[in-house]
Parts: structure tokens; C-alpha cells; sequence
């Protein structure tokens, strides 16, 4: 039985040989636009209650529930503005970004080997980020922000299936049987993943989730 990633290949090897460009299947475009509009939602929804913060110090976010997800003790800390600014602004332009990737596909765009690598690189990056931020979000600042996990797992789900596109098209090198792996089971490193965090929420935080 084909899977989504083996459909995508099959759509495109005419391509690949020829003008050195790539595309990508139907499913693939959709889960592109759902996970950069998912994370763009958080990021919309972070900036504006930032916004408030800034004017109204007093100012409580809606999604701060109890001591444990308090969305206000993130946006408060210095990790929230990383680079100067508040961290979601970046997320807008980003998420956006790849919403317009996944859009160019499934109207038939096909991108050259540079642009896919740049891609995967910002995904990379993003992933990074957001990792980063997971460590600080349970161990330094000791809070959850709800909207923050969302954007950890649209960015987690499009960096595992922007990395096995690219793997599967042979933009990345890799050995045969990872190929063949990542046709087949596609969708175990981004569940793997994301299921490893949420253990690592749950025993963070054990005593508050069983009291």
C-alpha cells in the first residue's frame, strides 16, 4: 500500500531528471498549510497578548489557567524576546512563509534543490528554536503556555516531513533502507517526538497533574 510521501515521489520523478525541480503531493501541500497555520495562529494569539502585557503589566493572558499554564509568566520572561523583539513576531513571518510553500504546491509549483535546503534549513532552525524553548519553558521559567505547544508541534511535524521530502526525492543523501523507512513509517519520528515531550511535561510536573 502507497503511502503519502511514496505518492508524492511517484508524482514527481518526471521532474527530477529533467529540470531539476521538485514538487510535492497533494497531502503533503495540505500538511504544510494546516501545520504553518496552526503555528501561526499561536504566534498571532502570543503577539496580541503581548501587546496587552506591554500596555497593561496587570494585563492576564486567557490562557493562564493555574500556576502551572500560565501563558503571562512566558511572555513576562526574558527568553520571550530572544532576539529583541517578542519571539512569536518572528513566528508570523515564518509560519506564513510556509504556508505559502505548501499553497505553491498544491497549485502545481515545483521549487529547485536550493530552495528546498533552504527550506529544511528553516525548518532545522525552527525546530531548534522551539527545543530551546521547550528546555527553558519546564526547567527555568517553570510555566506552560498552550499556544507555545502548538507552535512546538506544527513546527516539529513540518521539519520531520520537510526532512523525509527531502530524503525521499534524494535532495538529502541518504542510504536506500532509510528511504524505504521513511515511505513506509513517515509518520513515526513526528508522534515519537511529540509524545517524548508531552512525557516530559506530565513528569515535570507529576504532583500538580495528580493533586
Amino acid at each position: 500500500m502507497a503511502t503519502a510521501l511514496a505518492e508524492n515521489t511517484a508524482t514527481d520523478e518526471r521532474t527530477d531528471s529533467t529540470g531539476g525541480t521538485w514538487g510535492g503531493g497533494r497531502a503533503f501541500a495540505l500538511m504544510l498549510m494546516i501545520s504553518g497555520a496552526a503555528g501561526l495562529l499561536a504566534a498571532w494569539v502570543i503577539t496580541l497578548d503581548k501587546f496587552k502585557l506591554l500596555e497593561d503589566p496587570d494585563f492576564t493572558p486567557g490562557c493562564s489557567l493555574n500556576p502551572v499554564v500560565s501563558c503571562g509568566n512566558i511572555m513576562k520572561s526574558d527568553q520571550a524576546s530572544v532576539f529583541g523583539f517578542p519571539n512569536p513576531m518572528l513566528g508570523l513571518a515564518a509560519y506564513a512563509v510556509v504556508i505559502g510553500v505548501g499553497a505553491g504546491l498544491l497549485a502545481g509549483a515545483r521549487y529547485r534543490r536550493w530552495f528546498w535546503l533552504g527550506l529544511n534549513a528553516g525548518t532545522l532552525f525552527g525546530v531548534g528554536f522551539c527545543t530551546w524553548l521547550q528546555y527553558q519553558s519546564l526547567y527555568s521559567i517553570n510555566s506552560l503556555c498552550l499556544w507555545c505547544c502548538l507552535a512546538w508541534v506544527a513546527t516539529i511535524v513540518m521539519f520531520c516531513y520537510v526532512t523525509a521530502h527531502n530524503i525521499e526525492h534524494g535532495i538529502l543523501p541518504a542510504p536506500a533502507g532509510l528511504r524505504g523507512a521513511l515511505g513506509e513509517f513517515h509518520w513515526v519520528p513526528p508522534v515519537l517526538w511529540t509524545g517524548i515531550i508531552g512525557m516530559l511535561i506530565l513528569t515535570r510536573w507529576w504532583d500538580f497533574w495528580t493533586s
